[in-house]
């Protein structure tokens, strides 16, 4: 049995003050059981103020989050806002890890990581926290995660903050805060996680042909149907576009595996000086991507569907975490609040639940009787029921 509690603060400034609004809406005096944890987000102001510190100093339980320039819980939505909620259990067992840097080789980082910390039993499943580290290919995380799990499925989120660069997009534990390591939390017991993923309408694909990628290495494209990937861009008249990553934010690409596999979403980052595409996902030889176009009727459109799909199958949920890309609030505008909203209003009171913005969002597409397709997403908006 999963027990849990939401908290939030939006007092930046007097930790104290924080921690006594905390530790009031946690109410968990007396109620924590046999094995708790704690999941944070908030943006990286509460981490220079102290707060988070602060926060995570006086809770009896280990805390692990990332930051995020956008945060809702318990039917609050704001920028500046920190959230906990606390998972606490007599047969549902949490245990922490955090990665060596994934600076040199994030794969090996990773994959050793989680292999010196699972002990003998499987987990049922990996809650996951990066750092947004730009030369990386995110996709290396997961992938690493589930050869080294044998399939376990993996959910969670890339750090993202609203500087220009990124510099403050930390993984959060403990009071700690790291920018070149990854956090993880395996849960082991009887659940039965559920997941759900809502991307772009297939209307809204720009190309019906789509392109194969010919050349590619990680997250970057060289060459589509064996010609400069530039010359893709100009045949559709995108090449000015293409030069600023604004432009063509709401032109996300769509990318199927040709395995049988679900597409996902990849999120275009920039043009490099060799005029090659760079992804912030991995874009592999031999998958066909097509351009969609996303805007705030469509962000709508997808989330709203998929929250009805999930209000059928309440029954039992302990809690719901959603992730949502920093894309999806852009395409929303001045109303950027308008998505996390949605969930207040479909999902109510019904369930407890945590939502934050995300630079990469970390979710099975399947789950198999042998093995989970986990998946790094972009632009797009994910869901864990537990």
């Amino acid at each position: 049995m999963l027990k849990t509690m939401i908290a939030h603060t939006a007092e930046l400034d007097d930790a104290r003050i924080a921690v006594d609004e905390i530790i009031a809406g946690l109410d968990y005096e007396g109620k924590l059981l046999k094995n708790t944890i704690g999941i944070v987000a908030c943006h990286y102001e509460f981490v220079n103020t102290d707060v988070y510190k602060a926060v995570c100093d006086n809770l009896p339980f280990e805390v692990v989050g990332a930051i995020a320039s956008q945060v809702s819980a318990a039917a609050t939505t704001d920028t500046f806002l920190l959230a906990i909620t606390v998972l606490t259990s007599d047969d549902v067992e949490f245990k922490k890890v955090i990665t060596s840097s994934l600076l040199d080789n994030p794969k090996k980082a990773v994959a050793d990581s989680y292999s010196s910390s699972v002990g003998n039993k499987k987990p049922a499943l990996i809650l996951m926290y990066s750092p947004y580290i730009l030369q990386n290919c995110s996709d290396d995380y997961v992938n690493a995660l589930t050869e080294a799990s044998s399939g376990v499925p993996c959910f969670g989120t890339m750090a993202v903050d609203d500087t220009l660069d990124f510099s403050h997009s930390f993984v959060l534990a403990d009071g700690k805060y790291y920018r070149d390591q990854m956090a993880m939390i395996l849960i082991y017991g009887d659940i039965s996680p559920k997941f759900f993923v809502a991307g772009v309408s297939e209307s809204k694909i720009i190309d019906g042909k789509g392109a194969l990628v010919t050349k590619s290495e990680g997250s970057i494209v060289m060459e589509l149907n064996e010609r400069p990937v530039v010359d893709y861009f100009s045949s559709l008249g995108l090449v000015q576009a293409s030069e600023t990553q604004y432009a063509m934010s709401s032109l996300p690409f769509l990318l199927d595996f040709n395995d049988g596999t679900p597409k996902v979403l990849r999120f275009f980052v920039m043009l490099s000086e060799q005029q090659h595409a760079i992804c912030a996902g991995a874009m592999p030889e031999g998958s066909t991507m097509y351009i969609a176009s996303t805007d705030a009727d469509d962000v709508m459109l997808t989330t709203g569907e998929i929250l009805n799909r999930m209000k059928q199958e309440l029954s039992g949920v302990s809690i719901i975490f959603s992730y949502t890309c920093v894309g999806r609030a852009m395409a929303l505008g001045s109303e950027q609040f308008k998505e996390m909203e949605l969930i207040n209003d479909i999902i109510g009171e019904d369930v407890p639940h945590m939502s934050a913005l995300s630079g990469g969002e970390f979710c099975p597409t399947e789950v198999l009787a042998d093995k989970s397709v986990n998946r790094c997403h972009n632009n797009t908006f994910v869901v864990c029921m537990l």
